[in-house]
């Protein structure tokens, strides 16, 4: 039986929202975080349809990149907690969340 859509939404809304300031995890990281495997779109709607009320620049692409219609605001943010983001990537090595510690 598939999944309820709401009930992984509100997983993926929960798992972003644990994600520390100074931190980052790449939409795949979240939906493997969340029990779900790799997807990375889905986190990616959820966030989006979300509106807001998570930390949702905490969440980048695989190689650290930004979505082009939000890189202003989601750069601004990500330094604003100490980020290190240099031609539009976060460095992950240095901010990559493993959900742990």
């Amino acid at each position: 039986m598939p999944e309820d859509r709401q009930s992984l939404a509100t997983r993926i809304l929960a798992a972003v929202d644990q994600i520390p300031a100074g931190s980052v995890m790449t939409y795949g990281d979240v939906g493997e975080w969340v029990g779900a495997g790799r997807i990375a779109r889905v986190v990616g709607r959820v966030l989006a349809a979300d509106g807001g009320t998570v930390a949702w620049h905490r969440v980048v692409r695989a190689d650290g990149s930004m979505a082009e219609q939000l890189i202003d605001e989601q750069t601004q943010r990500l330094r604003a907690e100490g980020v290190r983001v240099e031609n539009g990537r976060v460095a992950l090595r240095a901010h990559r969340w493993d959900g742990v510690s």
